[in-house]
């Protein structure tokens, strides 16, 4: 169905971060605090009407953006250097929006992003001041052998086993484009997923599975096994969401 285009709306494009932690999850829900109602309540202010944003990414409770896109349709004639200054002023502390552009109307932040890349970060110390930022793991990790670990999931491959069960995609099928494992200090890793998309919690299924076999709690063909067999259902095993962030979004 072709879109019908209305005389003088804008089609705005926020780029932001947020800080996860106190959040049920980034989408909008009744009678919850999301990081999108909490936008769109404040954009409602400011643009005196109903705005429903389209996002790159809906981020499960607890996890993180270093950088989230949205972008949604007004009438407004404010300023984009306004739009900035009053969002900022008006959100949250944990919530920044770093940049505000006019873009054609025809621009969809979902379906338009080449690849989306998300990062888990694992941390060998524990430490209170850092819970809700970092996975603690009881041991240093082999990043070689965890790195290996992971190579199993890049290509193409339908990851129906490595997403939860109220999943609405109609499709399983998703592209992995590169996965890195580094560390990045003294006593911290960090796991890097590109990829075109993700299904729900897709992520948290990955690292935590990846995490049991690395632990030889599972086969070390055990990825590959989920990859394949449909024939059944499988424990889903949810790396925790602290140590998850959306970090880039490319277009």
């Amino acid at each position: 169905m072709k879109e019908v285009k209305i005389a003088n709306r804008r089609n705005i494009k926020l780029s932001y971060m947020y800080d996860g932690s106190r959040y049920f999850g980034f989408q909008r829900q009744p009678k919850q605090i999301t990081v999108q109602g909490e936008i769109e309540k404040i954009l409602k202010l400011v643009c005196n009407e109903e705005i429903n944003m389209i996002s790159a990414g809906r981020t499960d409770r607890g996890v993180h953006a270093k950088h989230q896109v949205s972008n949604f349709y007004t009438s407004s004639n404010i300023s984009t250097d306004k739009f900035k200054y009053l969002l900022n002023r008006a959100l949250p502390q944990d919530i920044y929006v770093f940049d505000v552009e006019d873009v054609e109307e025809s621009f969809n932040s979902r379906h338009d992003a080449k690849y989306r890349e998300y990062e888990y970060i694992i941390s060998f110390e524990r430490n209170p001041f850092e819970a809700k930022y970092v996975k603690y793991f009881q041991e240093k990790i082999d990043v070689e052998k965890l790195k290996e670990i992971f190579s199993s999931f890049i290509g193409i491959k339908d990851f129906k086993n490595f997403r939860l069960n109220d999943c609405v995609s109609r499709v399983s099928i998703r592209e992995i484009m590169a996965i890195n494992v580094e560390k990045i200090e003294e006593n911290k890793i960090k796991i890097t997923v590109r990829g075109s998309s993700f299904l729900k919690s897709q992520i948290r299924i990955m690292v935590g599975t990846a995490l049991e076999v690395y632990k030889g709690k599972l086969p070390r063909n055990y990825i590959e096994l989920l990859l394949n067999d449909f024939s059944k259902e499988y424990r889903k095993i949810l790396a925790e969401p602290e140590g998850l962030y959306l970090s880039k979004i490319v277009y």
